[in-house]
């Protein structure tokens, strides 16, 4: 900390020496040569070590000097040491220093004393000084708590003894001149391995060496220690770490011991006699209560040393309270040097205060310390000094502030680093309860940094206010104004003022230190987000540089500042002002032109301060400016404010596309009375929405009798021009046209110029004035402001012919609804069917007719949404054709060009949906876009939709039945049979292989769905898979008539297919898998009767899955008929076993009341494997025209399980068993048809 003198405010903490690591010479004492020479000398005749181990011991102490770390450090270290390095030698100041030559001794041999006490003629305190840095340099630097020898082991047998015993000797030299030295120095000795496996080995005798030559030297174990060599650094700093920790324990207790002594001299109650009485001066020693601030400060200093900041704080309290009693610093005289002493103390002693209560965690209490001492130092010197009104008093309040900040930045709180963006500590809980200020809590040093620059600025004001004859020096001054001038300015750690602030060469460079403290100020602010704070200093800083003209770094600061300052957006008007008008002067100093125009635009503005003699003409901004080359500026209103405020208002809220509306931009001047016009190169006006952009180009004097002029008022009416670019390739006008208009563009100061305009509206939408751009083209600069219009304009006065107002009453009056100019176009669908169906092509004739007067240039757009989009074309009268892709959810077509529509003819387009497999919904939308040849500005829309809904014709359910096929199966006992069998795979099976068939019938029930009558050309039953290794035939057993089948809505038909499976080879024995589906094709009746060829259309339904050639057994009952007269009738029963097992069943029949019977009432049927039997009964019925119930059961003997028996024709089956159909006698055949209801065949 600058001022004050070295070590008076460094953190004590305990001083260890450590000999014998470096060749350095005995260290010099910071004495008088005298005193040099009184020094007691601690030698060794050892050498230094020079090992490895000792340079890593000697690299790592050094790291633990604790003297440049953070006193609150976060090391987990339990010690902390100022560490000093010395060779074999070490000197010690005199305890007690002998008589200058100069002083004749007294009669009685005198008591000698220190030399840093005031009782000894040699110490600048004599006779009556109370205690300066030098005692705090004696125990800091000179003395230390503990002295450390480090010397090696040898580990030759030969040489051991002989340097065991050299060891002890040097040693007890050492430990005896300590004694001598009258200080109670800890001397403790560390012993290093020689790197030989001996030295490392206790086992050796090593043990038993180094106790004995602890015992010989008379250290215990707290004062003697050994590292052997270690394997790695990390063990060698553990085992360093350790002996440190021991010493500081050691260290502790002599800093203990001192303070001690201290406390005991003071509870003595007695002044000390001096070695010799003064002659000289006020002949006066120190007093009582001098020699208690004495005590008393030791006493703190020594528990700093000890690291108890409670006990040193009551201490230092006791101190500073008895140097400013009465008895201390009230008889002192101002005048005298002792006077200066005492408040030099006052400062040390607070500041360490200060720094106690900052370890403690007690930051109020600290912040309170440095107010109080502040103020209590300000009433002693107004009472007793120079007074607080001159620079000496403000440099010291600037040093104190600066002590405060370093002091924060020492102790380094975690709760205000930057990263927490705190700005201040909360209160500790001991003071929450009082009424505290803001400026109590400790705040960061950013706070304390521009505190210092403020008291700089006072410093140097006050110093630049001293007279002429108090600036020269002493010499060339009369001896009486010298007096005079000592008694009038305060030169405590400050400057006289002939050197403060000469009238000849430099003094005090007020500035610099003004900058450094705001550079620091600003940093902290930065960190923790104080932008306004930030600002404010960076303007305080720059006015400075700007002092002592660093124009560049001037405008390195205050560049990107001015560029977006809150301060313009929030009104601090005042703050603008002053820092546009110092980046203004240092970039006319840099040349840099477009910063000298944007400021002085923004200046113009009357609702700053005038200049007096500033002549505010932007014209002559850069006259005296020396640019590189004419500077071109782009300004907008969010980043500088302008003197010229423009509003835009349409005079009607809603337009029609195709008319004109009148609307008025109105420009106002704000700048200074008799600040010279500004003339407008151009004004250009945007729009958002369907508007395009309007031009103003200045013209003198253009229409005057469009003009009209009151007071400080113009309205002119502006006929506007429109420029309409278009392409030759192409019959489309590009939309965003310009309009153009002259104007007289001039703006006086204070004047207002509303200029009226009749737009024509082109596209429907909303269309809102977005920004005003004005350009100012002169020789020395080209400037651009543009000038953005919010959601809201308050601006809301429209000026009549007779410059009457009128104010609008809408929130947007710079916004205008455009409708749609109302198409008349029409867009029909010829012939629309009711409904559409999925699997057929759909068709929509569009017919665009022109309704308007003019002709018109049309393209047409075709939307299609929905699910799953087909493919679709739009094919024109002309030929022309384009297609459109498949899509998920939307497909379109643009820019189909219909050409030239004349009045009242029709153009036809057809569009084409490819089928759909899906039944879906789908929105058409067709748009026609078109442009009259009359206006091809304005573009008008005509759009139409249609839905379709696509359906299914058909809707179907199905029976798959067994049947009974009549080729026999092939026997593995047929030596023909089973060779064909057997000859290789699938692939070579013959055209019509011989395995295992079953006959099957497919029922098709089907129905129409559609609104008009269908023609059925064709059925079928396609086969889509048959899996594994089997195939399938359909056989339809249909005859349609050759123009179709018509069917009408809502009736239902049915439709049979034969389907014969057969295994492709007996090796796959497993079932197989039948896929079919269920094929119509069809049209529309009425396309048929058409006669244009109407296209077929094939609808495909899916079978369920059936399951086919299973491997289970299974009986089928099959049912012929005999004799029509008697009803005689056979009954077969087929059983297959398709498995490869043999199998036995038992079938019985029993008698009924309905028919009699022949054939076998009880029998065995032995199956072989992959082959069928058939057993017959015949039957006479006994009633005619009704079903009858055969009791037959056929019944699985190794399972014991009775097989169901499968119908085929004639037969039904219910939960009861097997029905057979008997047919009426001929009599009855009438009836037959409802009997027979409900048979599968």
């Amino acid at each position: 900390m600058d001022g004050y003198p070295a070590g008076s405010l460094d953190l004590n903490v305990p001083f260890l020496v450590v000999a014998g690591l470096t060749s350095q010479p005995p260290n010099d004492l910071p004495l008088d040569p005298q005193l040099q020479e009184q020094g007691i000398l601690l030698r060794s005749k050892l050498p230094s070590l020079d090992t490895e181990d000792a340079k890593a011991l000697r690299d790592y102490i050094s790291t633990r000097d604790a003297r440049d770390q953070p006193w609150n450090t976060q090391d987990q270290k339990p010690y902390r040491f100022r560490v000093g390095f010395s060779g074999r030698s070490f000197i010690f100041p005199p305890r007690r220093a002998r008589l200058p030559d100069h002083v004749e001794p007294p009669e009685l041999p005198p008591v000698l004393h220190s030399p840093f006490s005031p009782l000894n003629p040699v110490s600048p305190l004599y006779p009556d000084g109370l205690i300066d840095a030098q005692w705090l340099q004696k125990h800091q630097e000179l003395v230390p708590s503990v002295y450390l020898c480090v010397y090696s082991l040898e580990s030759d047998p030969t040489m051991a003894t002989l340097h065991d015993k050299s060891l002890r000797t040097d040693i007890n030299n050492i430990r005896l001149a300590a004694v001598h030295s009258g200080y109670k120095t800890r001397i403790a000795v560390l012993v290093l391995g020689d790197g030989s496996k001996m030295s490392n080995d206790p086992a050796e005798g090593m043990q038993e060496r180094l106790d004995s030559i602890r015992r010989g030297v008379g250290l215990d174990t707290k004062s003697f220690f050994y590292i052997p060599t270690q394997d790695s650094p990390a063990e060698l700093e553990r085992a360093t770490d350790s002996i440190l920790s021991t010493l500081y324990t050691q260290s502790l207790e002599y800093y203990r011991d001192l303070g001690r002594h201290a406390r005991k001299k003071r509870s003595r109650g007695v002044t000390p006699q001096p070695t010799v009485p003064p002659t000289t001066g006020t002949s006066q020693t120190l007093s009582l209560q001098g020699w208690n601030v004495r005590y008393d400060f030791k006493s703190a200093v020594f528990a700093e040393f000890r690291q108890e900041m409670d006990t040193a704080l009551r201490s230092y309290d006791q101190a500073y309270d008895g140097i400013l009693s009465q008895d201390v610093m009230d008889i002192l005289p101002s005048w005298s040097p002792r006077w200066n002493e005492a408040r030099l103390l006052t400062d040390v002693i607070s500041i360490r205060a200060i720094r106690c209560a900052l370890w403690n965690g007690q930051t109020t209490s600290a912040v309170k310390r440095w107010r109080a001492h502040r103020d209590r130092i300000a009433d002693f010197v107004d009472r007793r000094g120079r007074g607080t009104k001159n620079y000496g008093w403000e440099a010291w309040q600037s040093r104190w502030a600066l002590v405060m900040a370093r002091l924060i930045e020492k102790a380094d709180p975690s709760s205000l680093r930057p990263s927490t963006l705190t700005l201040f500590i909360p209160p500790e809980k001991i003071v929450v309860g009082e009424h505290l200020q803001p400026w109590e809590m400790l705040h960061h040093k950013g706070y304390w940094y521009r505190l210092a620059a403020r008291h700089l600025v006072s410093r140097r004001r006050l110093a630049h206010a001293m007279p002429e004859e108090d600036r020269r020096a002493p010499g060339d001054s009369p001896a009486s104004v010298v007096a005079s001038r000592a008694y009038t300015y305060d030169t405590y750690l400050c400057p006289e003022p002939h050197e403060e602030y000469p009238l000849v060469g430099k003094g005090t460079d007020h500035s610099q230190l003004i900058i450094d403290c705001l550079e620091l100020a600003r940093s902290e602010f930065q960190s923790r987000k104080q932008l306004r704070a930030s600002a404010e200093i960076t303007l305080e800083w720059a006015k400075e540089l700007a002092r002592v003209e660093a124009w560049e770094d001037v405008v390195a600061l205050l560049k990107p500042l001015w560029t977006d300052m809150s301060f313009r957006r929030e009104g601090w008007l005042n703050i603008a002002e002053d820092l546009s008008w110092v980046l203004r002067a240092a970039a006319a100093r840099i040349g840099l032109g477009d910063v000298v125009v944007s400021i002085d635009w923004e200046l113009l503005n009357k609702q700053f301060t005038k200049r007096p003699d500033w002549e505010y003409d932007l014209s002559k901004s850069l006259e005296g400016v020396q640019t590189k080359s004419k500077p071109t500026i782009a300004l907008t209103d969010d980043t500088v404010s302008s003197f010229v405020f423009a509003s835009f208002i349409f005079k009607n809220e809603e337009g029609r596309a195709g008319e004109t509306c009148r609307a008025q931009l109105t420009l106002t001047s704000h700048a200074f009375q008799f600040s010279a016009p500004v003339r407008f190169r151009q004004v250009r006006v945007d729009f958002d929405g369907s508007l395009g952009t309007i031009i103003l180009d200045q013209e003198t004097g253009s229409h005057p009798d469009s003009t009209y002029t009151k007071d400080d008022t113009t309205l002119s009416i502006v006929p506007l021009t429109e420029n309409v670019r278009s392409d030759d390739d192409s019959e489309e006008v590009e939309r965003g046209s310009v309009l153009h208009g002259p104007a007289d563009l001039e703006l006086k100061a204070g004047c207002t110029k509303a200029f009226e305009m009749a737009i024509p509206l082109r596209e429907p939408g909303e269309a809102r004035a977005a920004s005003v751009e004005l350009l100012v083209d002169s020789d020395a600069f080209a400037l651009s402001y543009t000038i953005s219009f919010g959601e809201v304009n308050t601006a809301n006065i429209w000026f009549g012919p007779s410059l009457s107002t009128r104010r609008i009453p809408r929130p947007k009056p710079h916004a205008i609804q455009i409708q749609p100019r109302p198409p008349k176009v029409d867009i029909t669908h010829i012939n629309p069917l009711s409904q559409y169906y999925t699997d057929e092509r759909i068709d929509l004739v569009l017919d665009i007719v022109n309704a308007e007067d003019a002709d018109a240039v049309a393209k047409l757009e075709v939307h299609v949404l929905g699910d799953h989009i087909p493919a679709f074309s739009i094919e024109l009268e002309e030929g022309e054709k384009q297609e459109a892709d498949a899509s998920q959810s939307e497909s379109k077509l643009t820019n189909i060009s219909l050409g030239t529509l004349g009045t009242s003819k029709p153009a036809r387009a057809r569009l084409s949906l490819e089928p759909s497999r899906m039944p879906m919904p789908y929105e058409i939308t067709a748009k026609v876009t078109y442009h009259l040849v009359t206006d091809p500005i304005t573009p008008i829309m005509q759009s139409k939709t249609f839905h379709i809904d696509i359906a299914n014709p058909f809707e179907a359910n199905y029976d798959f039945l067994p049947r009974l096929h009549p080729d026999p199966w092939p026997s593995l006992f047929d030596y023909e049979g089973a060779r064909d069998l057997g000859d290789g795979d699938e692939a070579a099976a013959p055209a019509h292989p011989r395995c295992l068939a079953q006959k099957w019938c497919l029922v098709c029930h089907y129905a129409s769905f559609a609104s008009e009558d269908l023609q059925i050309l064709e059925l079928e039953a396609k086969v889509l898979a048959c899996q594994p290794s089997a195939r399938c035939i359909s056989i339809s057993q249909l005859d349609l008539p050759p123009d179709g089948l018509t069917i009408p809505p809502k009736s239902m038909q049915e439709v049979r297919f034969d389907m014969v499976v057969q295994k492709l080879s007996l090796d796959e024995r497993g079932p197989a898998s039948l896929d079919a589906a269920f094929m119509l094709k069809w049209r529309r009746r009425r396309d048929a009767q058409s006669g244009d060829g109407a296209a077929i259309n094939t609808t495909t339904m899916p079978v369920p899955r059936s399951i086919v050639l299973g491997i289970e057994p299974r009986v089928l009952g099959s049912v012929s008929h005999g004799d029509v007269g008697t009803g005689l009738m056979q009954l077969d029963l087929t059983i297959e076993n398709a498995s490869g097992h043999f199998l036995t069943f038992g079938v019985t029949m029993e008698p009924s009341d309905e028919f009699a019977f022949s054939g076998a009432k009880q029998t065995t049927l032995h199956v072989l494997p992959i082959s069928r039997r058939t057993i017959s009964y015949r039957l006479l019925p006994l009633v005619r025209g009704c079903f009858v119930r055969p009791q037959l059961v056929v019944r699985d003997k190794y399972f014991q399980k009775v097989l169901r028996i499968i119908p085929t024709e004639d037969m039904k089956m219910d939960k009861d068993g097997l029905l057979i159909w008997v047919p009426p006698a001929p009599e009855e055949a009438d009836g037959e048809e409802s009997g027979r209801k409900g048979l599968d065949g």
